[in-house]
This record gives C-alpha cells, sequence and structure tokens, in this order.
C-alpha cells in the first residue's frame, strides 16, 4: 500500500514538473538577425573589433608588402618557397587590401555607427528634456547637506521659499547647471538641476570621430597615390606617370588627380661631421637646393627640401629619403660610336657610401655592353690590394668594374630592374678573375675595353637625391578627426556627470529651511567637494558671518535679537 502511495505521488510531480517546463520560443530569421545586429552594435563588440584590427595591422609591419615594394616581396617569395607561397595565399603580402583586414575594418565601420546613431538619439532627447523629478526623501542620496536662514535674515531680505528656490536656480545656473524649478506656488518648492551632458557629448564624438578616421583613411586608399623618383643634380621631375620611377595608385585613380608641377633639383648638399673623433664622417644635415613651378606658363620658385621637412606642392608631399652619388659615365662601341652618355645611380651599401653601380649600352655596336662594380668616393688599397672607401666625401672617387658583351635581354619588352646585371646570357670581358683584369677608373680617365669592344670614361660625379611623393586626400580629414576623438575622449573621461536637488520649506518659527542631496552617474569622487561648494554658494548668498552680524547689530542695520545660519553638510558612501 506504502509502495503504491510512493509511485502515485512521484508519477504526480513528474507529472506536475512536466507541466510546468518553460520552453522558448525560435527566434526566427528575423529574430535571429535582430540579434546579430544588437551584437554587433555592443559596444564591447566596437572595442573588440578596433583591437582585433589593430592586431590585424601588425603582419603589415613584419612582412615586405606588394603595393610598397613589389620586387622584395617577389624576392622573399623565392627566397622562401616553402613558406613563400602559403604567406601569400593567407595575402600577409597584401595586408591592407586583404579581405580578412577589409572585413575587419567594414565590420568596425558598421559596429561604430550602429552604436553611435541610437546614442546620439538618446543623448538629444536627454537634453531636450528637464532634469529627473525630486526625490521625495534627499537624505538617502550619497551626498547630503542643510541649511537654516534665520528668521530675521528671511525678513530682511524678504525671503521665502520660493523666492530662495528661484534664487538657487539662478545660483546654479551660474554654476553650469540646467535647472528647473517643481511647485513654485506650494509651501515646498524645489530645483532640480543637473549637469555634466557635455560628458557624453565628449563619449559621442570620441565614437563619431572614430568613424570619420576611418573614412578618411578609405578615402585616402581609394584616392591617394604614392611614387618615388630619383633626381641627380641638374635633372627635373614632372608629375607625370612617365616621370615616376615606381608608383603605387590608389584603387580609384585617375590621372587627372596629377597636377603638372615640376622639380628641379639644382645641388645637394651634405655636411659630415669633421670635429668629433668618435662619430668622425658620420652625416650630420642633407640639404637639397631645389626649384619648383606649380604648373607650365608659372613662375619658379627657389625651396630647401630637407629630411623631415617635406616640400608641399601640388597637393603632394615630397620627402627626402634618401641620396648617393652618381657617376658621369661615357661608354663607347666597338664602332667608336657614343653608346651610353650621363649620370649613372649607384646605391650606397654603407655609412662610408661605397656604392654598387650598374651600366647598361644596349645601343652599343656590334653587342651590347654591360658593368657592374662599385663606387667608392674616397679609395684606398690595403695590404691585401682591396679597395676600399675611408671617407664619404668624394676626396679620392674611383670606379671599379667588370664589364661584360652580349644581349642584355632588354630588346624582348621585358621589364628589367636598372639595378641589376643579368649576366647569364652575356660573355665577361674584364674582371679580377681573368688575364685583363678589372676596371679602374679614377675621374677623368678612359679604359679601353678588349677585343676592340669600345672604351668607358669617368667624366665627373655627380650627387642624386631619392624623392618620396605622397598624395592623401583624407590626411586632411584624419588629422582633424584625430584631434576630435583626442578632445572627446579627455572630456568623457574628465567631465562628471552629476544630478543636484535642493528643497526649501518654511518652519512655523520663521525660518527658511533647505536641503540638498547630489548624485552622480557612476563613480565620482568628486562628488563631496562638489556639495561642499554648492553649500559654500548658498551660504555666502543667504548666511551673514559673525564678523558681519555684530558690525550690522552695532550700525543698527541687523535687530540686536538676530541669530547665526546653520548649515550642515553630510557626504555618504554609495
Amino acid at each position: 500500500m506504502k509502495q503504491d502511495v510512493s509511485q502515485d505521488t512521484k508519477g504526480r510531480a513528474g507529472a506536475g514538473s512536466s507541466g510546468t517546463d518553460v520552453v522558448l520560443p525560435s527566434l526566427g530569421f528575423l529574430g535571429t538577425l535582430r540579434w546579430a545586429w544588437t551584437q554587433l552594435t555592443s559596444m564591447r563588440s566596437a572595442l573588440f573589433l578596433l583591437l582585433l584590427l589593430a592586431v590585424a595591422a601588425v603582419p603589415g609591419s613584419l612582412f615586405p608588402q606588394r603595393p610598397a615594394n613589389p620586387a622584395i616581396v617577389t624576392q622573399y617569395i623565392q627566397n622562401n618557397p616553402d613558406t613563400g607561397p602559403v604567406l601569400d595565399w593567407f595575402q600577409l603580402f597584401d595586408v591592407y587590401s586583404s579581405v580578412w583586414f577589409s572585413s575587419i575594418y567594414l565590420l568596425l565601420f558598421i559596429s561604430l555607427i550602429g552604436c553611435v546613431v541610437p546614442r546620439a538619439l538618446a543623448h538629444f532627447r536627454a537634453v531636450r528634456s528637464t532634469p529627473p523629478r525630486t526625490p521625495r526623501r534627499l537624505s538617502r542620496l550619497p551626498v547630503y547637506g542643510t541649511l537654516e536662514v534665520p528668521a530675521h535674515q528671511a525678513r530682511a531680505a524678504g525671503l521665502t521659499p520660493s523666492a530662495a528656490a528661484d534664487q538657487v536656480a539662478a545660483l546654479l545656473k551660474k554654476r553650469g547647471y540646467r535647472v528647473d524649478v517643481r511647485d513654485a506656488g506650494t509651501d515646498r518648492p524645489s530645483v532640480g538641476a543637473e549637469r555634466g551632458l557635455a560628458k557624453e557629448l565628449g563619449n559621442l564624438i570620441f565614437h563619431t570621430s572614430l568613424i570619420g578616421v576611418l573614412v578618411s583613411v578609405a578615402v585616402g586608399g581609394l584616392f591617394g597615390y604614392n611614387g618615388q623618383k630619383v633626381i641627380v643634380e641638374g635633372d627635373s621631375f614632372v608629375n607625370t606617370l612617365i616621370g615616376y620611377d615606381s608608383f603605387n595608385p590608389g584603387s580609384n585613380f585617375s590621372d587627372d588627380q596629377l597636377q603638372p608641377y615640376s622639380i628641379r633639383l639644382d645641388a645637394f648638399d651634405v655636411r659630415f661631421d669633421r670635429e668629433q673623433t668618435s662619430h668622425y664622417g658620420q652625416p650630420l644635415d642633407f640639404t637639397a637646393n631645389v626649384t619648383t613651378q606649380d604648373g607650365p606658363g608659372e613662375g619658379e620658385e627657389s625651396q630647401v627640401l630637407k629630411v623631415n621637412a617635406p616640400l608641399t606642392i601640388g597637393g603632394t608631399n615630397v620627402y627626402l629619403v634618401g641620396n648617393g652619388y652618381a657617376p658621369v659615365v661615357t661608354v663607347r662601341d666597338g664602332e667608336g660610336n657614343i653608346a651610353s652618355q650621363g649620370p649613372v645611380v649607384s646605391v650606397p651599401s654603407d655609412g662610408l657610401y661605397t656604392s654598387l653601380i650598374v651600366i647598361k649600352a644596349p645601343d652599343a655596336k656590334p653587342d651590347q655592353l654591360g658593368f657592374v662594380g662599385f663606387f667608392l668616393p674616397t679609395a684606398f688599397v690595403d695590404e691585401k690590394g682591396v679597395s676600399f672607401s675611408r671617407d664619404p666625401d668624394p676626396f679620392n672617387p674611383q670606379l671599379n668594374l667588370n664589364s661584360y658583351y652580349g644581349d642584355l635581354g632588354l630588346d624582348d619588352g621585358t621589364p628589367e630592374n636598372v639595378y641589376v646585371l643579368d649576366t647569364e646570357n652575356l660573355t665577361e670581358l674584364n674582371s679580377r678573375n681573368n688575364e685583363d683584369g678589372g676596371i679602374v677608373l679614377g675621374v677623368g680617365q678612359t679604359y679601353d675595353l678588349p677585343e676592340g669592344k669600345g672604351s668607358v670614361t669617368f667624366d665627373g660625379l655627380k650627387r642624386y637625391a631619392a624623392l618620396d611623393i605622397h598624395h592623401d586626400p583624407g590626411e586632411v580629414g584624419a588629422l582633424v578627426f584625430s584631434t576630435l576623438a583626442l578632445l572627446g575622449l579627455t572630456a568623457s573621461l574628465f567631465i562628471g556627470r552629476r544630478r543636484l536637488w535642493v528643497r526649501t520649506g518654511e518652519h512655523p518659527d520663521g525660518r527658511i529651511m533647505v536641503e540638498y542631496g547630489l548624485l552622480a552617474r557612476g563613480e565620482d569622487h568628486r562628488l563631496p567637494a562638489e556639495g561642499k561648494a554648492v553649500e559654500k554658494l548658498l551660504a555666502d548668498s543667504w548666511l551673514v558671518p559673525d564678523g558681519a552680524e555684530q558690525e550690522n547689530r552695532v550700525q543698527g542695520a541687523v535687530p540686536s535679537a538676530a541669530g547665526t545660519g546653520q548649515s550642515h553638510h553630510n557626504p555618504k558612501d554609495n
């Protein structure tokens, strides 16, 4: 019998529990979209995406980027045949234009907009609304205080509860509060006040400015361009596509964006340290004296270009990023004709300007000629017969070359690096390893090539400047929005959002009773100090100090029976 009752009880309990199970409704497609949008537009998601974007940008500084220097990327992949193609598949050589970086960028953009728009609307409604209603019991607020105005002072000043409330509103308004007087016609009027709405405004400015920075960066990436040009002393550069040595346009770049200005390098001066032994020969200053012209028919202007002091012209910033020597070389072919003549840019390999140089003469007859070697500004030979440079200034300039003849590979239209000589299909004429030896030339010297192939002459020496030309239509916007973001963040961090209520009333003996309370939104360690400041503001307006009261009694301004007012300030823990 007991067993049956137990089983029956369990059955009823099971039935009851199954009948009270809560079954959550399915979200459905629209509900899922709403949930996803809520998650994406939360402030936590925006901060996470901002951090993720910063982390995603790290590979751009670890691996060479194809838009900046495609040749280095190609060489990197060739040197790392196992990992290079894998990195390329993950777009680590094109980080800032990759699918995954762009996805994070767009999600952050959408998240910030989704965060800012609702908060902006809420802030707009808060600005237009009145301060919150006065609490029934102000003594429960974190900071609370009371003030008594003696009856004789109240009568002398014509102070009533309503007049006191109006005066409180005027005083608080001067202190930066927006105020609202409530129950003015009753015996217990009150004042609601609020300040610190600029805190939320600063927060909105900060997040809106982040959107502006993202837009500015996108505009720069879409419509900007970056190019490099090497100019030898006496030569000019015209801002056209054909004038660049290398050019990296934005995805929406148009030729119409190029302003046809020109830059001529008149002289390039380098000042080296000649006083300190420990830093002897180190460069101290680089100065490029240039002549610029804003366009055809415009006047010329002499300007100075230095490191970290770019030149602004035609909507672009021109930076000085490198320099070196350009030996002036004349190459004659086997028929005695000039096959190549002019300055040849050499690439420095150390601080003493020991430079690699490549000379190509594709017009030489009957065979094309090529030279590769190094240039020494101040040449010396050690006891082993090895030439080296002892100073970066050209006190004893010297060319050391190997010569080749054959097909330079320039006639098939395939682009070639001007600073590299491919000797695979060439025949060696001169080098240290053959019987004719290498070519060593000082300024003004000529060397006749073996087998009557021609000659090479070192005519003189010039300097060159390497320029980086950058056009970013979004840089002004990025600067403005970055500044606004900093200002907005500062406001949101240092401005406190506070609410203050003051209630007045009259005691049966004629005293004016005042109580006030303050409340901060969030944690505000300065709230007690604000309470003391409000107490002092009210006391200074209504209460007469003891000394002043005595003086007034002597002069007959205050009845002798007058008493002093009292105030009490009570900050509480939150």
